[in-house]
């Protein structure tokens, strides 16, 4: 029996929420001020409407930080070196983190209020399991590296929301800045020649679309 496709109604409402969530995640102060009830109302939609698409809300908060992650992991997955996968280790490994990074910054409060859905360790997630998972492969790749699932789980903490949130809205650090002490970071763990090539995410605050 053929997979039943969406209603037009159900795409649009869906679009509508995951593009009013994203607006009101970015022009917060705290994410966790974000109720459905103010998704529902910017979207205009009922709250059960969220509540039979999403779940709940920790459900639509994931819905939309896949949503805006695309991009970069289609970037990963078939994009051109030094983030694509044609590229060697000691390039891929500081573009990929840059590129997470960049993620992290242009999307730090929707991607805190990820991290702090209740129990949800950010350590269990999808995307962290992937990343993780990349780099531990390629780490493995890089001489002089035991143990690259560990070395790989040190990185990614560089590049976690509540750091981020810390560096930006605390120290006040810089776009530029945060990146050149991650590049600068990764280079001393890689050793000679692990400097690699910086790159920005391609456009990480894409609308996002269900």
């Amino acid at each position: 029996m053929p997979e039943r496709k969406p209603r037009k109604d159900a795409v649009r409402n869906r679009a509508a929420v995951l593009a009013a969530a994203d607006a009101l995640f970015a022009g917060c102060e705290r994410p966790e001020a974000v109720t459905m009830a103010d998704i529902a109302e910017a979207a205009g939609v009922g709250k059960a409407t969220l509540f039979r698409a999403f779940g709940d809300r920790t459900g639509l908060i994931r819905a939309l930080f896949e949503a805006r992650l695309e991009p970069v992991r289609t970037a990963v997955e078939e994009g051109e070196p030094p983030l694509g996968p044609a590229a060697p280790p000691l390039e891929r490994v500081p573009a990929l983190l840059d590129a997470v990074l960049c993620f992290k910054l242009d999307n730090r409060h929707l991607a805190l209020a990820l991290e702090g859905t209740g129990s949800d360790s950010p350590y269990q997630a999808p995307h962290y399991e992937k990343w993780h998972r990349t780099l531990r492969d390629l780490l493995a790749r890089v001489p002089g590296l035991d143990d690259g699932g560990f070395a790989a789980h040190v990185l990614l903490a560089a590049t976690r929301a509540d750091l981020v949130e810390h560096l930006v809205g605390q120290e006040r650090t810089g776009r530029e800045q945060a990146r050149a002490q991650l590049a600068a970071f990764t280079a001393r763990l890689l050793g000679p020649g692990g400097g690699g090539r910086s790159v920005g995410t391609a456009d990480s605050r894409a609308p996002a679309s269900g």
